[in-house]
Formats: structure tokens, sequence, C-alpha cells
């Protein structure tokens, strides 16, 4: 039997995240539609029965659409909770999103703060955590929500480069472009790993969780240092040049690799994903 059942194994970050995964002692399945003839595949959909891992990793999610397809998300959530909830699944990591805060706090946010001026996918992410919470009451089945930030080579420098579309970076007006948390796919597995460990060792994970390095990065650091080419735009009105998240509770569980985090770690773990 498997430890982990990664759902949503196809997708962009699914991609990233087995290019990267080293986990030594673990056993992972990976889930995709079409996937199920394929070792270490299964191709579960909603309204089958899961297997009785310890832990679920739950990638799939809608990221963008108009508010009826972001609220499928909810719809996801939902069917892999109550799946989980009757196969006995130890603890479920969701993967949510750095956009549920929306504008963060100078400081950064921590995992209790409120979300402040949040769009429609952060809103959908938040009402897919809260869908999941409910159908889990009760229940043996544990949840934690993982806050990811901007996923190296799946945010929108991965997607425009992905997309060949020229890179255009906000400027403000103290010179410099835009600063964001970010998540390697390397730093995903890691987490995904550790975090597991724990689950399998009887001890407890807080409900949310934020999963970032432990300081935000410059996107022109990331596009220069990838040798992409790329022109500066004045900062409209409504541009947020600094979006982050503390992770010092993330650190307490899984240790982090400051050079991973850098700039430099990011596109090196962006080029082993085969999408740069």
């Amino acid at each position: 039997m498997a430890d982990i059942l990664v759902l949503g194994a196809s997708g962009k970050v699914g991609r990233l995240m087995r290019a990267q995964w080293q986990a030594p002692g673990l056993r992972v399945l990976w889930q995709g539609r079409s996937m199920a003839a394929a070792p270490g595949w299964t191709a579960w959909q909603p309204g089958q029965t899961l297997p009785a891992v310890p832990v679920i990793v739950l990638l799939s999610g809608v990221t963008s659409g108009d508010a009826a397809a972001l609220a499928q998300n909810a719809s996801i959530g939902l069917a892999v909770a109550q799946a989980a909830r009757e196969a006995g699944v130890g603890h479920i990591l969701l993967a949510s999103t750095m956009a549920a805060y929306g504008v963060t706090p100078e400081g950064g946010a921590i995992e209790a703060s409120h979300p402040s001026g949040a769009g429609p996918y952060g809103l959908a992410k938040l009402a897919m955590e809260a869908a999941m919470l409910d159908a889990l009451r009760g229940s043996a089945t544990a949840l934690t929500a993982l806050r990811i930030g901007n996923v190296a080579g799946a945010d929108m420098l991965g997607m425009a480069v992905t997309a060949g579309k020229g890179l255009r970076l906000d400027r403000f007006v103290d010179g410099a472009g835009p600063l964001r948390s970010y998540a390697g796919p390397g730093q995903l597995v890691r987490v995904t790993a550790g975090l597991t460990r724990h689950v399998l060792a009887g001890r407890k994970l807080p409900g949310v969780l934020n999963v970032a390095g432990q300081a935000p990065v410059a996107m022109a650091d990331i596009v220069q240092t990838a040798g992409l080419p790329f022109d500066w735009q004045p900062a409209g009105p409504a541009a947020v040049q600094c979006i982050h998240m503390r992770c010092e509770p993330l650190a307490e569980l899984v240790p982090p690799d400051p050079p991973a985090e850098s700039a430099a770690g990011l596109v090196a773990e962006w080029r082993r994903g085969g999408m740069l």
C-alpha cells in the first residue's frame, strides 16, 4: 500500500513535483484520470472508492475562469473529503494558496491573518478549505490547508514562458519590481514528504500551514537568473509590490533549505522540471 496518494498529479504543479520527487522510504501513488495503466498511477475519480492510504495530497483544482468555474474547487474538495472519510484516510494535505490572504500585512501573512482584498481565486480556495473542513468534522480524517506561495514554473512567469509571451514586470516608485513568497517544486516535495513522516509517526499537524521560502524573492531576480528577456512597465495604482507570508511554523516541521529557496535555486528546480 502507498503512503501518499497525490491527486491531480498530471497537472502543472504535479508534473513539476514528479520531476523532483525524492522521498526515500515513502511509497507514492500518483493520480491522473487517463493514467490507469501506468505503473504507480491510478485513474481514481469522484464516485469511486479511494485507496486507504495514510496521506492524500490534493493538487486538483481550478485556477481561473468565471465564478461558476472557480466554484468547482469546493465541489472537488467535498468529493475528495467524503471519499477519504469513507476510506479511512488519515490526513489530507490540501494545496491551497497564498492568494487566500489577498493583500498581505507589511510583515507578512501568518496562518491566523484574515483575508484582505482576496480575489475570486483566493476566495474560491477559502471556500474549498471550509467545505472540506465541514465535511470531515467528526471523522478520523484530518485536514491541513497548505497555503502555498507562487510555485516557480507554474506562476505567471512560468505561464508566460510556456505560452511564448513576452515578460513585463511592474516597476514601482522605488525602482524595484514585485516581491513574492515562492515555493519551488523541490520544496513542495520536501514538505509533502516531511509532513507525511510526521503523520506516520502519529504527530498532529496544524489545520493551516503557510508553505514558501523563509523570505520573499524578487521576480526580476528570477527572470534575470533564468536569462529571460523582459521589459519594465509602470506599476498601476492597483499593483501590490510585496505579497508574502511568514513561514516559521513550517520551518519547525520541515527544515528550510536556503539555497533552494533563492532565485538561483528556484530557477534550477524550474529547469529540472523541463518547463524552462
